[in-house]
Formats: C-alpha cells, structure tokens, sequence
C-alpha cells in the first residue's frame, strides 16, 4: 500500500463544512489534498479558508473531474439530492480508485428522517454507479462538522463499511489520522445503518439542545489471538 504521508486525497463536493473540516485535519496529518467543486472558484476559495488555517498551502482547489482524476482517494461529501448525479458525471475518471462516501439519505426540510434509497443505502447505490473497479467504503456520517472544525481529538466513532478489507483499513488510516477512533463495520450492506443513525442523531440535538451528537462502541477489544 503506498504510504499514507504521500496519498492525495481528492474531496469531491468538498466545499461545505464537512469537507472543509476534513481537509483541514488530513492536510495537518499530512496528507495532499485537494477540495473540488463544480465551480472552481468555490473551490479555490474553500481551499483558501482552509491554508489560512492552517497557516500553509498546503490544500489546493480544483473542479471536481479535475480533483477525481488526480487524487488517490475520492471523499465525496455532497448532499444526498447531488449524490447520483455526481457520481455519474464521475464515473469514468474514478474508476479504479478508492471511494470514500460520507453521503446521508436525508432530503430537506426533515432531516431527521432517513429516506434510504433503492439500493438500500447511499454508499450502495454509489457502489452500483461506479461499478465493480471502484472500491465503495462508507464513512464519516456520524460525525459532525462543528467537531471537525478545531484541533481537538473527536468524541465521536466513526463506522467503516465496505467489501475490500485493504480499501476499509486504508480508511481506517484516514479515521485515526483526522482525530477520530474508526470500527472496521464490516461489508458494504452494513452501510445503512451507520447511514440510519445521522437522522437520529440530527433529531437527538433538536431534541435535547446538544451540539454534534454522536456514537462510541463500548468494550475493549481483545489483542489478536486472545
């Protein structure tokens, strides 16, 4: 597996808060990054907000085709309404790479309602998009962007499913180095829970006034062989 310190990770859709914050950390981990957009001016701009945090210049801007054909790992990180769309448009030039899908099935104005789609989760209908040469990993959704803002390490876990084991251990590198405790959640399907739980979550802070609810796996995991 190439080095991780040399990766280049590509946030298609990056321009949010989600992306930006992401960015930020895996660019502080050492990471190459690249937020993309279908305006570049958005995207320059987006990654300019991020170096002026950073203090360096060390994320660029591009249109996403442009972003997907140059990174080594795709985050895609739209709303759920672009999702299909985006990956269609997408398709050719990121065959062959690693795919991150950070996407919720939730439709404004209710959000607190998943609304999964055929396939069954969003990962698995970017999985059907993309095609069998495209290692589909779902995570990152319960996660909120007011924790990825700062520096701090996240109190929050973060699910990994996916059908390649290399391609989720290689996100699992990506969970650790943004800050966070990352579970290998096993086969792609398992996505729809993880997807599930941010419109839960969403309601949760509504609800109960908090700001970035999230999950942690309790127990303590025995060392290989034990």
């Amino acid at each position: 597996m190439t080095d991780r310190l040399i990766l280049t990770l590509g946030i298609l859709g990056g321009t949010g808060k989600e992306g930006r914050g992401l960015a930020g950390r895996w660019a502080k981990a050492g990471y190459h990054v690249i937020i993309g957009s279908r305006s570049i001016d958005k995207a320059l701009e987006s990654a300019r907000d991020v170096n002026g945090h950073l203090g360096s210049e060390s994320v660029r801007g591009m249109i996403n085709e442009e972003a997907a054909r140059t990174c080594d790992i795709a985050v895609l990180t739209v709303p759920f309404t672009a999702h299909a769309a985006t990956l269609q448009a997408l398709r050719e030039p990121l065959q062959g790479k690693v795919v991150v899908d950070v996407t919720v099935p939730v439709i404004p104005p209710d959000v607190t309602v998943v609304r999964p789609p055929g396939a069954g989760s969003a990962a698995q209908e970017a999985q059907l998009i993309l095609g069998p040469k495209v290692q589909v990993v779902s995570a990152f959704q319960n996660v909120s962007h007011t924790h990825l803002a700062g520096d701090h390490p996240v109190p929050c876990d973060v699910l990994v499913s996916g059908d390649s084991q290399a391609a989720r251990d290689q996100v699992l590198h990506l969970v650790s180095a943004a800050g966070l405790v990352g579970w290998d959640a096993g086969a792609l399907p398992n996505s729809i829970a993880a997807e599930a739980l941010t419109a839960v979550l969403v309601g949760i802070n509504k609800r109960y006034k908090i700001s970035g609810a999230g999950i942690r796996i309790t127990g303590e995991p025995k060392p290989s062989g034990g």
